[in-house]
């Protein structure tokens, strides 16, 4: 992945994945972020939240873990562990290295 220049919106994402059955905190830069969402004060319970709809052949959803509905908003829930590559995550376990 190529570098992207930082902006007044660009954020970094701090996230919890398992790697090898290890916990690992790492952060993500991101372009931007609109909101964060602490799911059940928002109102989404695990009953709330359904799988990840097919929206096409070419569209690729393993990454979704599933959606949910605040108001009259759609939410999409990423799969953390699964938004990285193996070797990414490796690359995070060894600190560089």
């Amino acid at each position: 992945m190529s570098a992207t220049e930082k902006t007044v919106d660009t954020c970094v994402i701090i996230a919890e994945v398992t790697v090898d059955g290890d916990t690992t905190i790492l952060g993500c830069m991101a372009d931007s972020v609109l909101e964060v969402l602490d799911l059940m004060p928002a109102g989404i319970t695990p009953a709330g939240i359904t799988p990840a709809p097919r929206i096409g052949t070419n569209t690729r959803t393993e990454f979704i873990a599933g959606m949910g509905k605040r108001d009259d908003r759609f939410i999409i829930l990423l799969d953390v562990d699964k938004v990285f590559s193996a070797e990414e995550l490796s690359v995070v376990e060894t600190g560089g290295r």
